[in-house]
């Protein structure tokens, strides 16, 4: 389940996420997106369905915990910027682990240094800047839904996450051979059809 917040030229991406790393860990939380919405051409007459995409991912925030560790925040971050399609490198924070949810909303409260980390202009989204900062408050009650503080079972996380079953199997192709991987809580992903 994705829930979008958007705007003029600027959209935001709530979720639930879930994915295994390298060493076969398991992480599981919020993860909130910044994107740019493409401007489209208008189709048929001036009632007709008009295409919204937002692409352009620019900024994202994964608000995760570990789940041999939870409680910790030890699998928070962040990437101040994408190149293309692929994000920047992790980026730990203090602040984060500290307050997850006062740090997310500062990031949001000051959504113009989102930008410019991400080598944009603010003034792409100039008329979404305020807007933005008026619902910050819902949008960081939203990701706290999908929080990693929420009491989910296995089953929980994938019905929210299934939709990402075919990264979380390409996750799994990565833990090097020797590295146990806990298949039976994996299985719902790993059978989910593509």
């Amino acid at each position: 389940m994705i829930v979008t917040f958007a705007f003029t030229r600027l959209s935001v991406d709530v979720r639930r996420w879930f994915e295994i790393g390298p060493d076969a860990t398991m992480e599981r939380g919020a993860r909130v997106e910044l994107r740019l919405l493409e401007p489209q051409p208008h189709r048929g007459t001036e009632s007709a369905s008009q295409r919204s995409v937002a692409d352009n991912t620019f900024w994202r925030a994964d608000l995760f915990d570990r789940l041999d560790q939870p409680g910790r925040w030890a699998a928070a971050h962040y990437h101040p910027s994408f190149d293309g399609v692929e994000p920047s490198d992790r980026v730990w924070s203090p602040e984060l682990t500290a307050d997850p949810w006062g740090w997310l909303s500062d990031q949001l409260l000051h959504v113009e240094d989102r930008f410019r980390a991400a080598g944009l202009d603010p003034a792409l989204a100039r008329y979404d800047l305020d807007d933005l900062r008026a619902v910050a408050p819902r949008i960081v009650a939203c990701a706290r839904e999908f929080g990693p503080e929420q009491t989910m079972t296995r089953d929980d996380d994938f019905r929210l996450t299934r939709d990402a079953a075919e990264r979380v199997r390409r996750m799994i192709d990565l833990v090097p051979p020797g590295v146990p991987v806990d298949r039976e809580y994996l299985r719902p992903w790993i059978e989910q059809p593509g």
